[in-house]
């Protein structure tokens, strides 16, 4: 009995509470017949609108008097870094460079627009850009120059360099293609050569290359297809193959190049 006393008082709760709610829904209702805002919120609302001026405002946009904005002549506001190459000097090339430096300054400072200098104490030449150069790949350019010349190349050949873009350099040493000791890496040397040089003018005039000998490295300068027959060369040489066989292989290389031409 007790429990079904408890449950009816629950529900006689529930439905009071109901009751109060309506009331004051109804009140509402009354205060406000026409469903209008209240007060605070058309307040919050008139902050939030925009006015005509700020409409029109907002509406023009932009724009450079009129003008059609050229993406690629658009200055940036950043400076253009200066940009610095050392390329060290040999002690065997010291004389070359003095008797060439004329020709070397004319070359990087007129026609590249570069400053040069020479660095005494370490030994070094030194590249900077200026204001002038346009292309930030022509530093490199000079520094493959330079590079070129005092692994030993002549001047006219490392010019090249500047001229054409398909060209770089590729160094390996004898001891990487086969282990020589005593008298047999002088003789192998002896080999490259040729007598005279010939071996080594009639591979470079057959692949387009330049190579120097220096000591046990070689060097060699060209595009990348006419190195790679020209080290073919000078590997079979390395490995004792006669200058006779070699020589043959040249003459179809020669051909193959002739006729890519």
């Amino acid at each position: 009995m007790e429990n079904e006393t408890q449950t009816k008082k629950l529900v006689d709760d529930s439905e009071v509470t109901k009751l109060e709610n309506t009331k004051e829904e109804e009140k509402d209702t009354e205060m406000n017949p026409k469903g209008e805002v209240p007060a605070l919120a058309e307040a919050h609302d008139d902050q939030t609108e925009l006015t005509k001026e700020d409409k029109e405002s907002l509406m023009k946009f932009e724009t450079l008097n009129n003008q059609e904005i050229e993406f690629d002549k658009a200055k940036i506001g950043q400076k253009k870094k200066t940009e610095f190459r050392r390329i060290p000097v040999p002690l065997h090339r010291y004389t070359p460079l003095r008797s060439n430096w004329e020709t070397i300054l004319k070359t990087l400072v007129k026609h590249m627009k570069l400053l040069v200098r020479m660095n005494t104490r370490r030994r070094a030449v030194e590249i900077k850009t200026t204001k002038e150069v346009r292309d930030q790949g022509v530093i490199q350019k000079a520094a493959d120059f330079l590079k070129a010349f005092m692994l030993g190349f002549e001047l006219q050949d490392a010019v090249a360099i500047l001229r054409l873009e398909d060209l770089h350099i590729q160094t390996f040493e004898i001891k990487d293609v086969k282990i020589l000791r005593n008298d047999h890496l002088p003789r192998c040397i002896g080999r490259i050569c040729g007598e005279k040089g010939k071996t080594k003018n009639a591979i470079e005039n057959a692949t387009r290359t330049r190579i120097v000998v220096a000591d046990t490295r070689i060097h060699i300068l060209g595009s990348f297809a006419n190195i790679q027959f020209a080290k073919s060369a000078v590997c079979n040489l390395i490995m004792g193959s006669p200058p006779g066989k070699v020589y043959s292989k040249l003459r179809n290389i020669s051909r193959r190049i002739n006729e890519r031409m």
